[in-house]
């Protein structure tokens, strides 16, 4: 997960990917997880860029409640597409 840091990009790409396919299945859970990953990498950008550190970020305490609460989004939204993929019965 170190590598979202330097790359906050990343984390907007999945983002907009959870995003889409959130919207596409309907499902909630992955729309709410792809706001939350688009929100943590403008979040990162802006650690990055020093616009809401002073400079003194080296140790990033906030990411112990951050990257768990995203993996956890993650699998969520994991979880309820894949029942919404595997849902969809073809009719006989």
């Amino acid at each position: 997960m170190a590598i979202l840091i330097e790359y906050p990009i990343l984390a907007g790409a999945i983002g907009i990917v959870l995003l889409a396919l959130g919207r596409r299945a309907r499902r909630r859970v992955a729309v709410g997880t792809g706001i939350l990953w688009l929100l943590y990498a403008v979040y990162e950008y802006g650690m990055q860029r020093r616009w809401l550190c002073s400079g003194e970020c080296d140790i990033r305490v906030d990411l112990l409640v951050i990257y768990p609460v995203l993996l956890i989004g993650l699998v969520a939204s994991g979880v309820s597409l894949f029942r919404a993929s595997s849902g969809a019965r073809p009719s006989v």
